[in-house]
């Protein structure tokens, strides 16, 4: 199946499916009752916030190139190592060759959808490399062998009893639906695997220029010990992550906090400088990070699409958006979902199989509405729909169709002479058979223009 029949039949079976749409509402309503309560005092004006963050990462688009040298320099003083990726599999090559000259047995690996990407698991996976994730929702969903559901929140289309079952079946835990206790298992079964880990992998959340730091943050503490313990530690980020100052995360981490989890800030915030120095008693020996392009430098060429790198990969826009609340995050089939993956996936991953992505969505523009850093969304994904017209050669009934459309809705009359015709042609709606009669909408007995007139 193409990847369009596949994301129609996978979304035709969600929206059906009660008990699934059911778990996400459950879901999405706690996040948005948190992030409500959050801004309310975690900003005097959350709308300037909003601005002033779109004016830094503007900013940074325009000093993209000086500020990625400007980190490789300072990071590099350091003792750390930069290596630029053009491609996903560059990469991922990369670490493994990494892996390989260090002898590894056993990567342990924080959240990072950067490694799910580049298809990190796999590569190491098929070079006889163990991969244990860390992060409990990205735990559940290796155990269960499927991918992210969620850019934030990996499990969670996953019921308590659901995980239950799936660490009674995986780690032989005992059953039990209590959050705290399953954390527990997935903790013993962890602990271990970072001290005897060959490598750390991490992802970023923000790389600072001025001083050559990663910024990573988190909750569980996961991420610490897997940068912390292992005698290496990658860190792996898209070019886009960057921005200028040290200073500028007073503003970045308690946005993305906000919209990410409701929090105020989340549990750990680490900066990274580089490698364990002389005079220090832990941490990595080795410390890399990779640049990812994979398609960015392709989607900053075009003007009228650069400010999708403004993400900050908060999962806002997906959880306010009304088609991933149906069809939830495996029916994209993607890395990034919802609105912000259907953006900037056509232009990672190639526009033609993945061109129905912009066309699901409403346009109601509630994702535009939230994104902490002001990204026009939907008139991006009208912006990937235009391209996908142009570069698609469609059969003779559609152009004429929309010629024909284009021609009606040019004058009001026009509009008005094509609505007597369909009314004249209604009584003959049963020769398309019942399916198709029954999508054809019986027209009003006015239109709004009639109704305004009488209106009093």
């Amino acid at each position: 199946m193409s990847e369009m029949s596949e994301f129609l039949s996978c979304a035709a079976n969600k929206a059906q499916d009660d008990e699934h749409r059911l778990k996400i509402a459950k879901a999405i309503a706690t996040y948005d009752n948190a992030v409500a309560a959050t801004k309310t005092h975690q900003f005097a004006d959350w709308q300037a916030a909003r601005h002033f963050a779109a004016e830094v990462k503007n900013h940074t688009l325009e000093n993209l190139a000086d500020l990625l040298e400007q980190f490789e320099q300072a990071f590099a003083a350091r003792g750390g190592k930069v290596f630029w990726a053009a491609t996903a599999s560059e990469a991922a090559d990369y670490v493994l060759r990494l892996a390989q000259r260090r002898r590894a047995k056993k990567v342990v690996k924080s959240k990072s959808m950067t490694t799910e990407e580049i298809q990190l698991n796999e590569k190491l996976e098929a070079a006889g490399i163990e991969v244990r994730e860390s992060d409990l929702g990205e735990l559940i969903v290796q155990l269960a062998g499927e991918k992210p559901y969620h850019i934030v929140t990996p499990a969670m289309h996953k019921s308590k009893a659901e995980i239950s079952r799936l660490f009674q079946e995986k780690l032989n835990a005992p059953p039990t639906e209590n959050a705290e206790e399953l954390t527990m298992v997935a903790r013993r079964h962890l602990r271990r695997d970072y001290v005897t880990a060959d490598i750390g992998i991490t992802g970023a959340n923000f790389l600072i220029a001025d001083c050559g730091a990663v910024v990573m943050t988190e909750n569980e503490g996961n991420g610490r010990l897997t940068m912390a313990c292992p005698p290496v530690h990658v860190a792996i980020a898209g070019l886009e992550k960057v921005i200028p100052r040290l200073a500028d995360l007073s503003l970045f981490l308690p946005l993305l906090a906000t919209s990410g989890t409701g929090q105020e800030i989340t549990c750990y915030n680490s900066i990274i400088f580089g490698p364990r120095r002389n005079l220090e008693d832990d941490g990595p020996e080795e410390m890399h990070v990779i640049l990812l392009d994979n398609g960015r430098s392709q989607l900053y060429s075009r003007a009228e699409l650069r400010q999708a790198l403004r993400c900050i990969r908060c999962g806002a826009c997906l959880n306010v958006c009304p088609v991933y609340r149906v069809i939830g995050g495996h029916t994209y089939n993607v890395t990034y979902q919802g609105p912000i993956g259907s953006v900037i996936t056509p232009h990672y991953n190639g526009l033609s199989p993945y061109q129905h992505l912009s066309f699901a969505s409403s346009l109601c523009g509630a994702c535009s509405d939230v994104c902490p850093v002001h990204i026009d969304l939907h008139h991006l994904l009208l912006e990937n729909r235009a391209e996908a017209v142009r570069q698609t050669r469609q059969n003779f009934l559609w152009r004429a169709g929309m010629r024909a459309f284009a021609w009606t809705m040019g004058r009001r009359w026009r509009l008005q002479m094509m609505r007597r015709l369909a009314k004249l042609g209604q009584p003959f709606l049963f020769m398309l058979g019942k399916n198709r009669r029954q999508r054809v909408p019986k027209l009003a007995a006015k239109t709004f223009a009639e109704l305004w007139r009488e209106s009093p």
